[in-house]
Protein backbone atom coordinates (compact mmCIF):
# COMPACT_ATOMS: atom_id res chain seq x y z
CA UNK A 1 0.00 0.00 0.00
CA UNK A 2 1.13 3.53 -0.73
CA UNK A 3 1.79 5.73 2.27
CA UNK A 4 -1.05 8.27 2.47
CA UNK A 5 -0.33 12.01 2.45
CA UNK A 6 -1.09 12.49 6.14
CA UNK A 7 1.88 10.24 7.01
CA UNK A 8 4.47 11.98 4.86
CA UNK A 9 7.22 13.57 6.92
CA UNK A 10 9.35 16.59 6.16
CA UNK A 11 13.09 16.23 6.62
CA UNK A 12 14.87 18.61 9.02
CA UNK A 13 16.10 21.91 7.63
CA UNK A 14 17.88 23.46 10.60
CA UNK A 15 20.91 22.55 12.69
CA UNK A 16 18.88 21.30 15.64
CA UNK A 17 18.58 17.75 14.36
CA UNK A 18 22.31 17.18 13.90
CA UNK A 19 23.17 19.01 17.14
CA UNK A 20 20.86 16.78 19.17
CA UNK A 21 22.25 13.65 17.56
CA UNK A 22 25.81 14.80 18.22
CA UNK A 23 25.07 15.60 21.86
CA UNK A 24 23.54 12.19 22.49
CA UNK A 25 26.43 10.51 20.70
CA UNK A 26 28.91 12.44 22.83
CA UNK A 27 27.18 11.21 25.98
CA UNK A 28 26.94 7.64 24.65
CA UNK A 29 23.18 7.53 25.10
CA UNK A 30 20.63 5.50 23.19
CA UNK A 31 17.21 6.85 22.26
CA UNK A 32 14.08 5.00 21.30
CA UNK A 33 13.71 7.65 18.61
CA UNK A 34 16.64 6.24 16.67
CA UNK A 35 16.62 2.61 17.84
CA UNK A 36 12.94 2.12 17.02
CA UNK A 37 13.12 4.25 13.84
CA UNK A 38 10.38 6.53 15.06
CA UNK A 39 8.90 8.59 12.20
CA UNK A 40 8.91 11.69 14.43
CA UNK A 41 12.66 11.70 15.03
CA UNK A 42 13.30 14.55 12.60
CA UNK A 43 10.78 16.83 14.27
CA UNK A 44 11.73 15.91 17.83
CA UNK A 45 15.52 16.05 17.41
CA UNK A 46 15.13 19.39 15.62
CA UNK A 47 13.32 20.68 18.74
CA UNK A 48 16.05 19.25 21.02
CA UNK A 49 13.75 16.56 22.36
CA UNK A 50 14.53 12.86 22.73
CA UNK A 51 13.28 9.82 24.63
CA UNK A 52 16.12 8.09 26.43
CA UNK A 53 16.52 4.34 26.00
CA UNK A 54 18.34 2.94 29.02
CA UNK A 55 19.73 -0.49 29.92
CA UNK A 56 21.47 -1.04 26.59
CA UNK A 57 20.36 -1.41 23.00
CA UNK A 58 19.66 -5.16 22.91
CA UNK A 59 16.29 -6.52 24.01
CA UNK A 60 15.55 -9.95 25.49
CA UNK A 61 12.24 -10.10 23.61
CA UNK A 62 11.52 -10.04 19.91
CA UNK A 63 8.19 -8.29 19.41
CA UNK A 64 7.33 -8.46 15.72
CA UNK A 65 6.58 -4.74 15.33
CA UNK A 66 9.72 -3.44 17.01
CA UNK A 67 12.99 -2.40 15.37
CA UNK A 68 15.09 -2.69 18.54
CA UNK A 69 17.50 -5.57 18.23
CA UNK A 70 17.02 -8.94 19.91
CA UNK A 71 20.29 -10.14 21.32
CA UNK A 72 22.60 -10.64 24.25
CA UNK A 73 22.04 -7.73 26.65
CA UNK A 74 24.84 -5.43 27.74
CA UNK A 75 25.91 -5.13 31.38
CA UNK A 76 24.03 -2.46 33.32
CA UNK A 77 26.03 0.78 33.14
CA UNK A 78 26.19 2.45 36.58
CA UNK A 79 27.21 5.77 34.99
CA UNK A 80 24.16 5.96 32.73
CA UNK A 81 21.93 7.87 35.20
CA UNK A 82 24.50 10.67 35.37
CA UNK A 83 24.80 10.85 31.59
CA UNK A 84 21.02 10.91 31.13
CA UNK A 85 20.78 13.71 33.67
CA UNK A 86 23.50 15.65 31.89
CA UNK A 87 21.61 15.30 28.62
CA UNK A 88 18.43 16.57 30.28
CA UNK A 89 20.33 19.69 31.29
CA UNK A 90 22.12 20.25 28.00
CA UNK A 91 18.93 19.77 26.00
CA UNK A 92 17.11 22.07 28.42
CA UNK A 93 14.25 19.63 28.75
CA UNK A 94 11.27 20.50 30.90
CA UNK A 95 9.85 16.97 30.72
CA UNK A 96 12.14 13.93 30.57
CA UNK A 97 10.90 10.60 29.18
CA UNK A 98 12.84 7.44 29.95
CA UNK A 99 12.19 4.00 28.51
CA UNK A 100 14.23 0.84 28.17
CA UNK A 101 14.70 -2.39 26.35
CA UNK A 102 13.09 -5.34 28.12
CA UNK A 103 15.62 -7.00 30.42
CA UNK A 104 14.15 -10.36 31.38
CA UNK A 105 17.71 -11.44 32.18
CA UNK A 106 17.89 -9.17 35.24
CA UNK A 107 16.36 -10.33 38.55
CA UNK A 108 14.57 -6.99 38.98
CA UNK A 109 13.91 -6.42 35.28
CA UNK A 110 15.98 -3.24 35.43
CA UNK A 111 13.65 -1.48 37.85
CA UNK A 112 16.46 -0.41 40.18
CA UNK A 113 18.21 1.26 37.27
CA UNK A 114 15.01 3.07 36.27
CA UNK A 115 14.75 4.38 39.82
CA UNK A 116 18.39 5.49 39.80
CA UNK A 117 17.83 7.51 36.63
CA UNK A 118 14.73 9.16 38.08
CA UNK A 119 16.47 10.04 41.34
CA UNK A 120 19.46 11.53 39.55
CA UNK A 121 17.29 13.70 37.31
CA UNK A 122 15.31 14.94 40.32
CA UNK A 123 18.49 15.72 42.25
CA UNK A 124 20.08 17.65 39.37
CA UNK A 125 16.95 19.19 37.83
CA UNK A 126 14.16 19.43 40.42
CA UNK A 127 12.09 21.58 38.06
CA UNK A 128 11.94 18.84 35.38
CA UNK A 129 8.90 16.54 35.31
CA UNK A 130 9.52 12.88 34.54
CA UNK A 131 7.82 10.06 32.71
CA UNK A 132 8.81 6.41 32.43
CA UNK A 133 7.73 3.91 29.81
CA UNK A 134 8.39 0.58 31.47
CA UNK A 135 8.29 -3.08 30.40
CA UNK A 136 5.97 -5.47 32.24
CA UNK A 137 8.74 -6.76 34.59
CA UNK A 138 7.15 -10.20 34.06
CA UNK A 139 4.45 -9.19 36.51
CA UNK A 140 6.87 -8.57 39.40
CA UNK A 141 5.03 -6.27 41.81
CA UNK A 142 8.20 -5.44 43.74
CA UNK A 143 9.89 -4.20 40.56
CA UNK A 144 6.92 -1.92 39.89
CA UNK A 145 7.04 -0.65 43.47
CA UNK A 146 10.74 0.14 43.04
CA UNK A 147 10.03 2.39 40.06
CA UNK A 148 7.05 4.07 41.71
CA UNK A 149 9.08 4.76 44.86
CA UNK A 150 11.27 7.04 42.72
CA UNK A 151 8.13 9.11 42.05
CA UNK A 152 7.78 9.46 38.28
CA UNK A 153 5.10 11.96 37.34
CA UNK A 154 3.72 9.62 34.68
CA UNK A 155 4.05 5.85 34.53
CA UNK A 156 3.50 4.48 31.05
CA UNK A 157 3.23 0.88 29.95
CA UNK A 158 1.96 0.14 26.47
CA UNK A 159 -0.42 -2.67 25.62
CA UNK A 160 0.67 -2.06 21.99
CA UNK A 161 -2.10 -3.96 20.17
CA UNK A 162 -5.37 -5.85 20.54
CA UNK A 163 -5.18 -9.06 22.62
CA UNK A 164 -6.09 -11.28 19.67
CA UNK A 165 -2.88 -10.23 17.91
CA UNK A 166 -0.53 -10.98 20.83
CA UNK A 167 0.49 -14.48 19.63
CA UNK A 168 1.72 -12.99 16.34
CA UNK A 169 2.87 -9.52 17.42
CA UNK A 170 3.86 -9.83 21.11
CA UNK A 171 4.33 -13.57 21.76
CA UNK A 172 6.30 -13.10 25.00
CA UNK A 173 3.87 -10.60 26.50
CA UNK A 174 0.54 -11.17 28.23
CA UNK A 175 -2.29 -8.69 27.66
CA UNK A 176 -3.93 -9.33 31.04
CA UNK A 177 -0.59 -8.89 32.78
CA UNK A 178 -0.11 -5.49 31.19
CA UNK A 179 -3.57 -4.37 32.30
CA UNK A 180 -2.87 -5.61 35.81
CA UNK A 181 0.38 -3.63 35.91
CA UNK A 182 -1.48 -0.43 35.04
CA UNK A 183 -4.22 -1.15 37.54
CA UNK A 184 -1.71 -1.90 40.29
CA UNK A 185 0.33 1.20 39.51
CA UNK A 186 -2.74 3.38 40.03
CA UNK A 187 -3.53 1.63 43.30
CA UNK A 188 0.03 2.02 44.60
CA UNK A 189 0.63 5.62 43.55
CA UNK A 190 -2.60 7.51 42.99
CA UNK A 191 -0.68 10.78 42.70
CA UNK A 192 1.07 9.50 39.56
CA UNK A 193 -0.71 9.48 36.21
CA UNK A 194 -0.88 6.19 34.32
CA UNK A 195 -0.61 6.02 30.57
CA UNK A 196 -0.80 3.37 27.87
CA UNK A 197 -0.98 3.18 24.11
CA UNK A 198 -1.54 0.99 21.11
CA UNK A 199 -0.88 0.94 17.39
CA UNK A 200 -3.41 0.37 14.64
CA UNK A 201 -2.78 -1.15 11.24
CA UNK A 202 -1.57 -4.57 12.36
CA UNK A 203 -4.78 -6.42 11.54
CA UNK A 204 -7.11 -5.31 14.32
CA UNK A 205 -10.66 -4.07 13.76
CA UNK A 206 -12.09 -0.78 14.99
CA UNK A 207 -14.22 -2.70 17.48
CA UNK A 208 -11.08 -4.34 18.85
CA UNK A 209 -9.52 -0.90 19.25
CA UNK A 210 -12.58 0.25 21.17
CA UNK A 211 -12.30 -2.90 23.28
CA UNK A 212 -8.73 -2.05 24.25
CA UNK A 213 -9.79 1.50 25.13
CA UNK A 214 -12.54 0.06 27.35
CA UNK A 215 -10.02 -2.21 29.06
CA UNK A 216 -7.63 0.68 29.67
CA UNK A 217 -10.44 2.76 31.13
CA UNK A 218 -11.36 -0.14 33.42
CA UNK A 219 -7.72 -0.24 34.53
CA UNK A 220 -8.04 3.46 35.54
CA UNK A 221 -5.65 4.67 32.85
CA UNK A 222 -5.42 8.47 32.79
CA UNK A 223 -3.83 8.89 29.35
CA UNK A 224 -4.38 6.73 26.27
CA UNK A 225 -2.51 7.15 22.99
CA UNK A 226 -3.42 5.57 19.64
CA UNK A 227 -1.17 5.88 16.59
CA UNK A 228 -0.56 4.31 13.19
CA UNK A 229 1.79 1.33 12.95
CA UNK A 230 4.59 2.08 10.50
CA UNK A 231 6.66 -0.81 9.20
CA UNK A 232 10.30 -0.22 10.25
CA UNK A 233 11.73 -2.54 7.57
CA UNK A 234 10.78 -5.32 5.18
CA UNK A 235 11.58 -7.81 7.95
CA UNK A 236 8.64 -6.55 9.98
CA UNK A 237 4.91 -7.28 9.52
CA UNK A 238 3.26 -5.44 6.68
CA UNK A 239 0.84 -2.63 7.38
CA UNK A 240 -2.66 -4.09 7.07
CA UNK A 241 -4.38 -0.71 6.77
CA UNK A 242 -3.72 3.00 7.02
CA UNK A 243 -6.31 4.46 9.34
CA UNK A 244 -7.79 7.80 8.29
CA UNK A 245 -7.35 10.76 10.66
CA UNK A 246 -11.13 10.98 11.05
CA UNK A 247 -11.16 7.48 12.53
CA UNK A 248 -8.49 8.48 15.05
CA UNK A 249 -10.77 11.33 16.10
CA UNK A 250 -13.55 8.78 16.56
CA UNK A 251 -11.28 6.68 18.81
CA UNK A 252 -10.56 9.77 20.92
CA UNK A 253 -14.24 10.68 21.17
CA UNK A 254 -15.10 7.12 22.20
CA UNK A 255 -12.49 7.11 24.98
CA UNK A 256 -13.69 10.46 26.28
CA UNK A 257 -17.28 9.19 26.26
CA UNK A 258 -16.19 6.38 28.58
CA UNK A 259 -14.50 8.82 30.92
CA UNK A 260 -10.83 8.45 29.96
CA UNK A 261 -9.40 11.82 31.06
CA UNK A 262 -6.97 12.27 28.18
CA UNK A 263 -7.14 10.68 24.73
CA UNK A 264 -4.40 11.45 22.20
CA UNK A 265 -5.16 9.76 18.89
CA UNK A 266 -3.67 10.63 15.51
CA UNK A 267 -1.65 8.84 12.81
CA UNK A 268 1.76 10.03 14.05
CA UNK A 269 1.02 9.87 17.77
CA UNK A 270 3.51 7.76 19.70
CA UNK A 271 3.87 7.17 23.44
CA UNK A 272 6.48 9.87 23.89
CA UNK A 273 5.59 12.15 20.98
CA UNK A 274 4.80 15.60 22.40
CA UNK A 275 4.88 13.96 25.83
CA UNK A 276 5.52 17.29 27.53
CA UNK A 277 2.33 18.70 26.04
CA UNK A 278 0.36 15.64 27.14
CA UNK A 279 1.86 15.84 30.62
CA UNK A 280 0.96 19.47 31.03
CA UNK A 281 -2.61 18.85 29.92
CA UNK A 282 -2.81 16.04 32.46
CA UNK A 283 -1.48 18.18 35.32
CA UNK A 284 -3.14 21.38 34.23
CA UNK A 285 0.24 23.16 34.08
Amino acid sequence: MRIPPWLRIELPRGKGFSCTGALLGDLRLNTVCRSARCPNIFECYSRKVATFLILGAQCTRGCAFCNIGLGRPEPVDPDEPARVSEAVGRLELRHAVITSVTRDDLPDGGSTHFAAVLRRIRADHPQVSTEVLIPDFQGDRQALETVLAAEPGILNHNVETAPGLYPRIRPQAVYARSLELLRTAKELAQEASTKSGLMVGLGETDEEVRGVIRDLHAAACDIVTVGQYMRPSRKHPEVERYVHPDTFEEYAAYGRSLGVPHMFCAPLVRSSYNAELFARKETGA
